[in-house]
């Protein structure tokens, strides 16, 4: 926009010109955002406030009047408060580049002023002590030009050839050779030390290892003569033991048919024949009441057909009578006698046949009272 101005962010811009209210400052300071500049009316510029970086190279005498080359770096910038950077803009705002031409100035006062009052030895071991008296002699001085230090280091302190301080630093250079050759001769003694022990070492170890070989070797002959003893003996043994393995192998073998026969032939067999035993008995106990029950049924037969021919043998007695010459002697009780003569013959007829078939031969009974007149 026309007229409206912004400063970097480094950057302070001062605005000269028009009411500036209470302030006695002869500009107004703007950091951070923009400002709407009148032409014409209003006029800008604008301060650094980055970083910059000022170098002293400064002979100083010490305490002991002896001189030194010093030098130091010093970095600085403008403050960031409104009181320095117009401090600052009233001094540098025409030529920004005089403030590390003041600055080294300002330090190099200092640094003598301070070197002054310290001796070579502390300059040389106590740089910080040097760098941090340097900064709060300059802190005030440098607060109203408007700038402010962040670090001051010192590079380098030279003598100029003197020889003041490679003398100081002799001793502590002997001091440290001494040591060094002290550390380098104990070094060496332990390393020859070390080195002698791993000789020795390496002697035990030698010499160890040919015990163990050589005890090696005897075991490993001693074996082998052994192995060379026993070698008969050792393949008898196992042929032994092979032979009694093979004949228990046989015997088991053995076993195991015979428990196979066993098995297999031998209980068949004695089952097959207990089972014709049994058939047998239950024939034979079948024939045999078979064989009752026919002479048994024969005797009921036989019985039967006697019964059956009893008649007919009494008939035929009765005709071979029709021709004898009988006499009854009582009449009709002779008469009755005779029959019952002939039916009683007939029975004894009948009982003689049973007993023959049953194996005996009884007499035939006669008949009390009665008296057969044989034929003439």
């Amino acid at each position: 926009m026309f007229g409206y101005r912004v400063p970097a962010p480094d950057e302070a811009m001062l605005i000269s010109g028009g009411n500036r209210g209470n302030t006695d400052a002869p500009f107004r300071v703007v950091t951070g955002h923009g400002a709407f500049i009148m032409p014409f009316f209003r006029k800008v510029r604008f301060l650094t406030l980055s970083m910059a970086e000022a170098e002293v190279t400064e002979i100083c005498v010490t305490k002991q009047a002896i001189a030194l080359n010093v030098r130091a770096v010093i970095a600085f910038k403008v403050g960031n408060d409104e009181v320095s950077i117009v401090n600052a803009g009233q001094r540098f705002l025409s030529d920004q580049d005089q403030m590390a031409v003041l600055t080294g100035r300002i330090f190099a006062g200092h640094l003598r002023s301070i070197v002054g009052s310290m001796t070579v030895e502390e300059i040389v071991t106590e740089r910080q002590k040097l760098a941090t008296e340097v900064l709060d002699g300059s802190k005030v001085e440098m607060a109203k030009i408007g700038l402010t230090v962040d670090s001051l280091q010192i590079q380098s302190i030279d003598d100029m050839k003197l020889g003041y301080i490679a003398a100081m630093a002799a001793p502590h250079n002997a001091a440290i050779q001494r040591d060094a050759q002290i550390a380098q001769a104990r070094a060496d003694q332990a390393a020859a030390e070390a080195g002698q022990q791993s000789q020795r070492t390496q002697a035990e170890y030698a010499r160890q290892t040919s015990i163990v070989q050589a005890q090696y070797k005897a075991e490993v002959d001693k074996a082998q003569a052994v192995a060379a003893q026993s070698g008969p003996l050792a393949q008898a043994t196992a042929q032994r033991e092979v032979i009694n393995a093979r004949t228990e192998l046989a015997q088991r073998e053995a076993e195991l048919r015979q428990q196979q026969l066993v098995a297999e032939v031998v209980k068949p067999a004695n089952a097959e024949a207990e089972r014709i035993r049994i058939l047998a008995q239950a024939d034979a106990e079948k024939m045999r009441i078979q064989a009752e029950a026919a002479a048994s049924n024969n005797r009921v037969a036989l019985d039967r057909m006697l019964i059956d021919q009893l008649p007919q043998i009494v008939r035929e007695a009765a005709v071979g009578l029709q021709g004898a010459n009988i006499n009854i002697l009582n009449g009709a009780d002779g008469l009755g006698e005779i029959a019952a003569g002939l039916v009683g013959q007939g029975l004894s007829i009948l009982e003689s046949v049973k007993k023959g078939l049953s194996g005996s031969t009884p007499a035939a009974p006669s008949t009390p009272g009665t008296e057969v007149a044989k034929a003439e």
